[in-house]
């Protein structure tokens, strides 16, 4: 997403859909970046913050070269008419990048499980079928489709900002170190014998995409689940071997992960 950003040219305006304090950031200066969510929030990043529905945007036909859904989807009640939005808010030629959650998952089951829903009022189970609806109500053809794997951030005990559930007991009350180990072992279980426990979901591209990628990640940071290729991590992470796994600190947070090279 990151990337696709970074390819814009200045004076390039960006709609970050179901933003909540902002879903992304970025150093760049030279872009117009509009933030919209139902409510804006008192903790805000760079970017103009807009109060609105997504499914009825206040916004004329073209008005972004890219828009930003980055795990919004599955939150908009109405989403037929939001992806229908998307389509007529994006400029002819304009990109749309977006992530969403799979209903299928580990990750996302205890998600929901432990937050008696989290929210998620929609249930995606493939791919295809996120990728369709959105070509047919965009008109955007798709790109490229990115498999996530998790980094189990909402169980971190860093990221808490209310009294967690009692059900957090299961996971060591989210202790970081306990939560690294078992994302190590879940992906390891995922090399071993193909499984996907250690999924999360998948990210699109579509439209005019210059920069995008469709490698996936494993190396996702436990605590602000930033994903980084291994050829990154080994310029910007400094890895270094502990016992018999490499660890390195996530580029972007600092915190502690172990490596995962295939």
């Amino acid at each position: 997403m990151l990337a696709l950003i970074d390819h814009l040219p200045p004076g390039a305006r960006v709609l970050d859909l179901g933003a909540r304090t902002g879903s992304f950031a970025t150093a760049r200066t030279d872009l117009c970046i509009v933030r919209l969510d139902l409510e804006i929030p008192p903790s805000r990043q760079a970017g103009w913050y807009v109060s609105g529905d997504a499914a009825c945007m206040p916004f004329a036909a073209g008005s972004f070269d890219v828009v930003v859904s980055n795990h919004s989807l599955e939150h908009f009640v109405e989403l037929e008419a939001t992806v229908r939005e998307i389509g007529r808010v994006v400029k002819p030629g304009g990109a749309l990048y977006a992530a969403v959650p799979d209903a299928t998952t580990f990750t996302d089951k205890v998600y929901r499980w432990l937050g008696r829903g989290g929210g998620h009022v929609n249930a995606f189970r493939t791919a295809t079928e996120v990728s369709s609806l959105i070509e047919q109500k965009t008109h955007l053809p798709l790109r490229s489709t990115t498999l996530l794997y998790s980094s189990l951030s909402f169980l971190n005990s860093h990221n808490f900002t209310a009294k967690p559930p009692r059900k957090i007991a299961l996971f060591a009350f989210g202790n970081e170190r306990f939560l690294t180990l078992l994302l190590h072992v879940l992906r390891k279980l995922d090399i071993w014998l193909g499984s996907r426990l250690s999924v999360y979901g998948w990210s699109f591209y579509f439209g005019n995409t210059a920069g995008n990628s469709d490698e996936a990640w494993m190396n996702v940071c436990v605590r602000c689940g930033s994903g980084s290729s291994l050829e990154y991590i080994q310029v910007s992470g400094a890895p270094r071997k502990s016992w018999i796994v490499s660890e390195y600190r996530c580029p972007a947070c600092g915190a502690s992960n172990l490596l995962i090279e295939r």
